[in-house]
């Protein structure tokens, strides 16, 4: 594979921290391709005008987050507009000190399209808007830039696209903005602009704060942020998007909470997220959440212990062993022995391109790697694939920098040092939830 150096450095930095690359991923995608198709079948509903939620299930390093930044690879690809954050201590779906309208401010933050995969796309998503607009007009009408007939004749069909968004709650409210913003553009006028945005990463404290600086007398807040996101998918589909699909990972800081009405608030809002999408209360938005089987199924604290999304996401009698992709929970099977090879393969060559060395861990070597991992106790079930890497790039950057080492003779010595078992990972995470009780 001839992979840019900079990619390659990010992959293998990433890989070997234990997080997942932003880029690159297509170079490593190894298995998880019933759980691929099964998505963006997803975002096929979206672009249609439908809406989809999914929780992606498995232990800690099983692939979720891969899972998450390769859909996100994609659908930006399929011109979506996306939205990521992890929860944390400082940001939950809801809160009594403002911890879900940081979860919001850190969605918009990381707005990110095809053009703009880093983040901070918003100024750009809404100048394309402007400007797209304009292009039609001239188009349609034979109108020049200097015609002094092009501004009204935009000026109606943005109030269209506009007033299409009035029936949502708070639209008439994030309309105002979208046609101050319009004002500002026409006149060159940056500072409002940039209070406009401002707006709407929700940077606003106060009303009044809001009120005077734009004449607006409503803010966004810990409680209704998701309504505007709701708003954004529908604007963004006007604006000439597929759609808005929004990564949630880290499910595990809700289960955290030592506060159980605080948690169940939090359900709640899931609750709400999910009968929205499954209602059609929501159009042009996908909502993938992330967590460990433990914050799902814990009958004290986890997702499960809120009945009203216990009985809507607990499997029925006839799953079992068969996967079930239709259903609103993907679970994470462990990747095999032979996906883990093939990973092993891609990484040699992207590691060897990088330092340019000639290839010297052979399959043999691989092979031999592979079988010592997955032979270890535990490893049919508790291995997982960020250990696997981790222990390999560990293998690849000793044998790089000591030409005299052999790759069966390390995997042999007892100074090889393994990267901790899952099983200890649990442990210490089930230690950690009981002291919090």
């Amino acid at each position: 594979m001839k992979i840019p150096k900079r990619i390659a450095q990010t992959l293998i930095n990433s890989l070997k921290g234990g997080v997942v690359p932003r880029v690159g991923l297509p170079y490593i995608t190894v298995g998880r391709k019933e759980e691929i198709d099964a998505l963006l079948r997803d975002v096929d509903i979206i672009a249609d005008g439908g809406a989809s939620f999914r929780f992606i299930v498995g232990k800690y390093g099983s692939g979720k987050s891969f899972l998450l930044q390769t859909i996100r690879n994609y659908v930006m690809a399929k011109n979506f507009v996306v939205v990521d954050a992890d929860l944390s201590p400082e940001r939950r779906l809801q809160g009594t000190r403002g911890q879900g309208l940081a979860t919001y401010k850190e969605l918009i933050r990381n707005m990110s399209t095809k053009t703009k995969p880093e983040g901070g796309a918003l100024s750009l998503i809404l100048d394309r808007w402007i400007s797209n607009v304009q292009q039609e007009v001239m188009a349609a009408q034979g109108l020049s830039i200097t015609d002094p007939r092009l501004s009204p004749a935009v000026e109606k069909q943005i109030s269209a696209v506009i007033y299409s968004l009035n029936e949502m709650v708070h639209g008439f409210d994030f309309a105002r903005l979208l046609t101050l913003y319009y004002k500002a553009h026409l006149s060159g006028d940056d500072k409002t602009k940039a209070k406009v945005l401002k707006w709407f990463r929700g940077e606003y404290g106060t009303k009044t704060e809001a009120r005077q600086e734009l004449g607006v007398n409503i803010i966004i807040t810990d409680d209704d942020w998701y309504e505007y996101l709701k708003l954004f998918a529908c604007f963004l589909k006007q604006a000439g998007y597929a759609g808005m699909l929004i990564l949630i990972d880290e499910l595990v800081n809700i289960y955290k909470i030592p506060n159980a009405i605080t948690r169940q608030y939090n359900y709640e809002k899931i609750l709400t997220m999910y009968n929205d999408t499954m209602q059609g209360k929501a159009q042009h938005l996908g909502i993938i959440l992330c967590g460990t089987p433990q914050c799902m199924e814990d009958p004290r604290r986890g997702v499960y212990s809120y009945e009203a999304l216990r009985s809507r996401l607990a499997e029925g009698h006839f799953s079992g062993e068969h996967k079930d992709l239709l259903s609103p929970v993907i679970r994470l099977q462990p990747l095999t022995p032979e996906e883990m090879l093939i990973l092993t393969e891609k990484l040699a060559d992207i590691h060897a391109g990088l330092y340019e060395y000639p290839q010297i861990v052979t399959q043999q070597d691989m092979v031999d790697f592979i079988e010592i991992e997955f032979g270890r106790i535990g490893a049919d079930t508790h291995i997982t694939p960020r250990e696997v890497i981790r222990d390999f790039i560990e293998v690849l950057d000793i044998v790089y920098q000591n030409p005299g080492v052999h790759v069966r003779a390390l995997l042999g010595s007892e100074q090889f040092t393994y990267a901790r078992n899952a099983v200890a990972e649990e442990e210490t995470a089930g230690e950690f939830a009981e002291f919090e009780l």
